[in-house]
C-alpha cells in the first residue's frame, strides 16, 4: 500500500520551476524526518534532500545545493520541495520518504521505512 503520496511533477524547460509535495495517505506512523530521492532511466536511486520534523533541519545534496528548497508544514503534515533552476540532469522520477528512525542517516535509502510511488520530472533543453 503506497503510504506517502507525491505530486507536483510535469515538463518543463530548462530555467523553470517546479514544487513537489508529499503527504501520508492512509495509514498513520510517526516519522522523525522525511526526505526527497531521484532515479534516472538506468541510474540507481540517489539522495536530494532531507528535512527533520522537530527542528526542521535541512540536508541536500551537492548538485541540487543552492537550487532546491525542501520545507515542511507541521500542521499539513506535508513536506515540499522547490526545485529552481531546472536542468535535463535533474529528469527522473521523484521519490519521497518517512523514516521512523531516531538514529537516521538521511544520505541512506535503507533509512527510510515508507515510500511513495514516484511522481516524473522531465527538464528539456
Amino acid at each position: 500500500q503506497v503510504q506517502l503520496v507525491e505530486s507536483g511533477g510535469g515538463l518543463v524547460q530548462a530555467g523553470d520551476s517546479l514544487r513537489l509535495s508529499c503527504k501520508p495517505s492512509g495509514r498513520t506512523f510517526k516519522s522523525s524526518a522525511m526526505g526527497w530521492f531521484r532515479q534516472a532511466p538506468g541510474k540507481e536511486r540517489e539522495f536530494v534532500a532531507a528535512i527533520t520534523w522537530s527542528g526542521g533541519t535541512t540536508y541536500y545534496a551537492g548538485p541540487v545545493k543552492g537550487r532546491f528548497t525542501i520545507s515542511r508544514d507541521n500542521a499539513k503534515n506535508t513536506v515540499y520541495l522547490e526545485m529552481n533552476s531546472l536542468t535535463p540532469e535533474d529528469t527522473a522520477v521523484y521519490y519521497c520518504a518517512a523514516s521512523t528512525n531516531v538514529y537516521i542517516r538521511v544520505v541512506l535509502p535503507t533509512t527510510y521505512d515508507y515510500w511513495g510511488q514516484g511522481t516524473q520530472v522531465t527538464v528539456s533543453s
